[in-house]
């Protein structure tokens, strides 16, 4: 069932500075939304649409060859797939290394995506197939608080030291898992100064964001034990529960 618009206000209590962004791979161009009307990284099309604009892009837009790659529009060269480039860069020390990288990164395959569209919360006029949130450690421990809440499911990250748009659009769309990393950590990001460093990038799939949302209606977003007196609250618990306290 497509999310409905109204489904995300919940979202508008976190206050987010940066707002939260959809993310949609289409086969073809979407309607409502004009091409973007320059070239650019994977990635900075991401910080453009945290910074307000709604477009959509095709493979001609794209400056990086990774972004284009990860999402299946391109090649990349040689260099890239064998590591000389990586090692080159001195991410990692041997092209050895660095062409590892290739055998796991998550990428779409050849001729399901051709255009890949953004837009803030705002001003979003699709259903997401990923939605990404820039947030800091407070508002970002009740977002993944919510995923683990009715579920008990862990919190991964996963991320690697170079092509981190792989991470943050296509692994949650490919997995359909949530995904988070820390900002300042990935090469391409870091070099163009995209985001403040020390922030956290949360990508939620399609398939986890309604249920992330009803959830966040329900679930406490301060927990009583962080709260004034809250030594005092685990103390009840543990005498109800017939728990000794610790000495």
């Amino acid at each position: 069932m497509p999310l409905k618009k109204e489904d995300l206000t919940i979202l508008d209590q976190f206050a987010f500075e940066t707002p939260p962004v959809g993310v949609k791979f289409l086969p073809r161009p979407p309607e409502g939304i004009e091409r973007l009307g320059e070239n650019a990284a994977l990635c900075e099309m991401l910080a453009k649409a945290q910074a307000g604009a709604a477009f959509y892009a095709d493979a001609d837009n794209h400056t990086c060859g990774a972004g284009a790659y990860v999402l299946g529009l391109k090649d990349v060269a040689a260099p890239f797939i064998n590591g000389e480039f990586g090692a080159g860069l001195k991410i990692f020390e041997e092209p050895r290394a660095a062409g590892r990288l290739y055998h796991y990164l998550p990428r779409i395959e050849k001729g399901v995506v051709n255009y890949v569209a953004f837009a803030p919360l705002s001003r979003l006029s699709f259903d997401p197939d990923v939605l990404c949130i820039l947030s800091d450690i407070r508002r970002t421990e009740i977002l993944l608080r919510a995923f683990s809440y009715r579920t008990g499911k862990p919190w991964v990250s996963r991320f690697s030291p170079a092509i981190g748009c792989a991470w943050t659009l296509v692994h949650p769309y490919l997995s359909g898992e949530l995904n988070y990393f820390m900002t300042g950590m990935g090469h391409g990001m870091k070099r163009r100064n995209l985001f403040p460093e020390g922030r956290q990038v949360v990508s939620i799939p399609f398939d986890l964001l309604p249920s992330l949302l009803q959830t966040l209606q329900v679930m406490p977003w301060v927990l009583p034990a962080y709260e004034p007196g809250g030594s005092a609250f685990v103390g009840r618990l543990l005498e109800r529960l017939g728990i000794p306290p610790h000495e």
